[in-house]
């Protein structure tokens, strides 16, 4: 009964398989591919010279400068909490355990308008900490520190929550052979805990990094839309579409696009090399332990 039903599974009618992948292409065609082309399209309207024009523009040069600083901080600071919070959750048994897990899924359930709301609550004029901040001349709303404590709230599920499930799925054995064989906590995290996860890391960092580059509603709320001073790309592609300046607009917007494209083609080239590794790895002799091979290397 189950081999039959095994093998009803896997021979659908060819009209059947066809159709899925049709509606599927379909899909990609129609709500990516073709809003992307879009985008491009209508960033290059008025040609290069007006293109060019628009991504030199002051204002648009330091939105995407300060969108690139408030990632170069926010990614970097949720990966040292990812693997923090991962190793912890994934390796450890400890009261709170279930509760630190809900919290790293707390921005997940929480608008991001309202994740702003709360950091103006805390750090504004008339927030709780707002008068000893005036007091010490410290500017946290309407500033870049603002935006990039909106961007790390709102981005730091990704990396931990990418993680624990790989890393509780692969236990801990590996670890503690290489323990065994005289590796150090540093040698056994940068040579079995790290190959092992680099996959699901590579993949978190992506998904971090793309939502810091295009979060829109918490920093909207903190920035104060300064232009030239606290407006990051997607802020500023707003203001000047309700500006009639689509070209521009556009223009700004496709840059976002390509540098989504590039950090998928980075990821797909370090996935590819990884995987190689691990063929490699798991081709060798038998006799020689998985967690030997990689503290030798």
């Amino acid at each position: 009964m189950k081999n039959g039903s095994v093998k009803g599974a896997s021979s659908e009618p060819a009209w059947v398989r066809y159709s899925l992948i049709g509606t599927a292409l379909v899909f990609v065609f129609l709500f990516l591919i073709l809003p992307l082309a879009a985008v491009f399209t209508e960033a290059l309207r008025k040609g290069l010279g007006a293109y060019f024009e628009a991504l030199k523009e002051p204002d648009a040069w330091s939105a995407i400068r300060l969108t690139l600083i408030t990632a170069l901080i926010a990614v970097p600071l949720n990966l040292a909490f990812g693997i923090a919070a991962a190793w912890a959750i994934a390796k450890y048994e400890f009261r709170g355990k279930a509760f630190l897990t809900t919290l790293i899924d707390l921005p997940f359930s929480v608008s991001p308008v309202v994740a702003g709301l709360v950091y103006v609550l805390l750090f504004g004029a008339n927030g709780w900490f707002g008068p000893w901040l005036m007091a010490h001349d410290v500017k946290i709303i309407f500033a870049v520190p603002g935006i990039v404590l909106a961007t790390i709230f709102v981005t730091f599920p990704f990396i931990a929550r990418e993680l624990i499930p790989l890393m509780q799925a692969q236990g801990s054995e590996e670890e503690q052979a290489a323990i065994v064989l005289g590796a150090t906590g540093w040698q056994t995290f940068s040579r079995v805990t790290l190959p092992n996860i680099k996959g699901g890391l590579i993949y978190g960092v992506i998904l971090c990094n793309a939502r810091a580059m295009g979060e829109f509603g918490a920093v909207s709320v903190v920035s104060g839309h300064i232009r030239g001073q606290t407006n990051t790309m997607p802020l500023h592609v707003e203001i000047l579409y309700n500006e009639y300046q689509s070209v521009a607009a556009f223009a700004v917007a496709s840059l976002l696009a390509l540098l989504a494209l590039v950090t998928l083609l980075i990821k797909s080239v370090v996935e590819w090399r990884h995987e190689r590794e691990m063929k490699a790895i798991a081709e060798m002799p038998p006799e020689r332990p998985r967690a030997a091979t990689l503290v030798a290397h």
